[in-house]
C-alpha cells in the first residue's frame, strides 16, 4: 500500500498539487486511518497535502479517479446462451454434468483462463492492478503509448497461457472456448479503461508543460480567446515563480554572511567561544522600481499580462510605484496592491484601458504630478508599443526620465521589424533607454523582468 500511495502522489504532483518527495506527516497519518475507509482515508490526505482551496479541490478530483478502479465487464456471448439452450433437452445427468463443468473450468487451464471462466471481479480487478504495477503504468506520458501499455498488462497477466489455452480448448471444448473469448474481449477492455485512468492520472503534468510550453512561444498579441484563460494561469505561474526565487533571497541577505575574524575577536574573552556573531553586511540600494504600462485598445490584449506581472513585482520589491496609460495617466499601485489580479485589472481597464494611446500626453501626465517619485536608485520600467497616433511623442520628457533614474528598460510586445514604421516612435524613444527587449512571447516577458528583479538580489 506503500508504494500505491506513492504513486498516488506521484499523480498529485501532476494535478498541480505541491507534494514534497518527503510528505512523512501524510504517511503517518494513512498509517492512523488506514485503507479500508476511503472516505476517511480520502479526508486524511485532503488534510496532509492541500494547502489551498484549489490544491483541495484538485487533490479530491485527483483521489477520487486514482482510487476508481475499472470492473471488467461480464458479457455472455450469444453463443452461450444458444448453446444451453439447445442442451436444454438433455437428460438430467449430461445437464449436471454440464453445469458442473461450467462452474469449474478444467484444472488444465492457466490461472488467467481460470480466473475469467470463474468471472471473478475482485481477483480480476486486483490481477489488473498487480499487473499494472509490473508494467510500470505511472511511466504513461502520451496518448500515444496506451496500446503499448495495454499490451504489457496483459502480457503480465499471462496472454500468452491464456491463446495457448484457447488454441487447445477450441479443438476440445468450443462451446467453453467461445465463453474464455467473450471474456477475454471484456478483460482488454477494462484493461483499456485502466490504461485510460492512467493516462489521466499520470500523463496529466507533461501534457500540461507540452502546452504551456507551447503557449510561452505563442506571440501574445494573437492569443485566441479560448486559450486567454490558460494564458492568465501560465502567466500567475510565472509571477509565482518569480516570488519563489527572489523574495527569499532577498530576505536572507538583509543580515548577511558570518563574518568570522571579527567574530574571533569579538569572542577573545571567551576562549574564541562565539557567543556574539558579526556580520558582513553588503551595501544595496534600496530597490525601487516605477512601471508604466501602455492599455490601450493597440495592447489592450497584452496589456493583460503586463498587468499580472506588474502585480507579482509588488510582491517581490519592497518599493514599486505602478502606472497605466492610454491618453491620460493614472497611478494603480494601490489597485496592485489591494486586490486580487483579476479584479484589480477589470478596474485598472475600466478607468484607463481600451483608449486611443497618446505617449506624449501620458508622459507630461506623469512629469507634472510624478517626477518626484524618481530617484538615482529608480529603474523605470515602460511597457508599450510606442505608437503614439502620429501625436508628440513628448521624447524630451523620456529623456528627463532617464537622466533622472538609475536606467530606463522598455518591454516592446512588437516584433523589431515594426518599429519605427507608421506611427511607431520606438526608435527615437530607445534612444533614452539603458534597455530595450521585445517581449512578444510569455518566455521573454519572463525572462526581460526576471533579469530587472535579479539586480536588486
Amino acid at each position: 500500500m506503500r508504494e500505491n500511495i506513492h504513486r498516488f502522489f506521484r499523480a498529485a504532483r501532476g494535478a498541480g498539487v505541491h507534494v514534497s518527495p518527503a510528505e512523512s506527516i501524510a504517511m503517518r497519518a494513512v498509517a492512523q486511518v488506514g485503507v479500508s475507509d476511503r472516505t476517511i482515508l480520502r479526508d486524511a490526505l485532503l488534510l496532509t497535502l492541500a494547502k489551498s482551496q484549489d490544491e483541495k479541490l484538485a487533490l479530491g478530483d485527483c483521489f477520487d479517479l486514482f482510487f476508481s478502479q475499472p470492473e471488467p465487464r461480464q458479457e455472455q456471448p450469444e453463443a452461450d446462451s444458444n448453446y444451453v439452450s439447445e442442451d436444454a433437452d438433455q437428460s438430467p445427468s449430461s445437464s449436471a454434468a454440464s453445469d458442473a463443468s461450467a462452474g469449474s473450468p478444467p484444472a488444465e487451464l492457466g490461472p488467467l483462463a481460470q480466473m475469467l471462466l470463474l468471472q471473478d471481479r475482485n481477483a480480476i480487478t486486483a490481477a489488473i492492478a498487480s499487473a499494472s504495477g509490473a508494467a510500470s503504468l505511472s511511466d504513461i506520458r502520451y496518448s500515444t503509448q496506451r496500446g503499448i501499455f495495454s499490451s504489457r498488462i496483459l502480457d503480465a497477466m499471462g496472454l500468452q497461457r491464456l491463446r495457448d489455452d484457447l488454441e487447445e480448448l477450441t479443438a476440445t471444448n468450443p462451446a467453453l472456448a467461445e465463453r474464455l473469448r467473450a471474456a477475454l474481449d471484456a478483460l482488454r477492455e477494462a484493461v483499456r479503461d485502466t490504461v485510460a485512468q492512467g493516462l489521466a492520472l499520470y500523463a496529466r503534468e507533461e501534457a500540461e508543460n507540452l502546452r504551456n510550453e507551447i503557449l510561452r512561444n505563442a506571440p501574445l498579441a494573437r492569443i485566441e480567446r479560448r486559450h486567454v484563460a490558460e494564458m492568465r494561469a501560465l502567466i500567475r505561474q510565472i509571477a509565482r515563480r518569480l516570488r519563489e526565487r527572489y523574495s527569499k533571497p532577498r530576505k536572507r541577505q538583509r543580515r548577511g554572511h558570518l563574518d568570522v575574524r571579527r567574530t574571533l575577536r569579538r569572542n577573545a574573552a571567551w576562549g574564541g567561544i562565539p557567543f556574539l556573531t558579526a556580520w558582513k553586511r553588503k551595501h544595496r540600494d534600496r530597490p525601487k522600481i516605477v512601471a508604466l504600462c501602455d492599455v490601450s485598445g493597440s495592447v489592450a490584449q497584452v496589456s493583460d499580462f503586463f498587468l499580472l506581472l506588474i502585480h507579482s513585482l509588488h510582491e517581490v520589491v519592497d518599493d514599486v510605484h505602478s502606472f497605466a496609460f492610454s491618453s491620460h495617466l493614472i497611478e494603480v499601485s494601490d489597485i496592485l496592491e489591494s486586490k486580487p489580479p483579476e479584479e484589480a485589472m477589470a478596474e485598472i481597464m475600466s478607468k484607463v484601458g481600451f483608449g486611443s494611446s497618446d505617449y506624449g500626453s501620458a508622459l507630461a501626465d506623469f512629469e507634472k504630478e510624478f517626477m518626484s517619485t524618481l530617484t538615482p536608485q529608480t529603474t523605470v520600467i515602460v511597457l508599450g508599443d510606442a505608437r503614439s497616433n502620429n501625436l508628440d511623442p513628448r521624447a524630451d520628457i523620456l529623456r528627463r526620465i532617464s537622466e533622472r533614474s538609475k536606467r530606463l528598460v522598455w518591454l516592446n510586445p512588437e516584433g523589431r521589424l515594426a518599429w519605427g514604421f507608421g506611427d511607431s516612435e520606438m526608435p527615437r524613444y530607445a534612444t533614452f533607454c539603458s534597455v530595450v527587449r521585445q517581449c512578444a512571447t510569455a518566455q521573454q516577458l519572463e525572462r526581460a523582468v526576471s533579469d530587472i528583479v535579479a539586480t536588486y538580489q
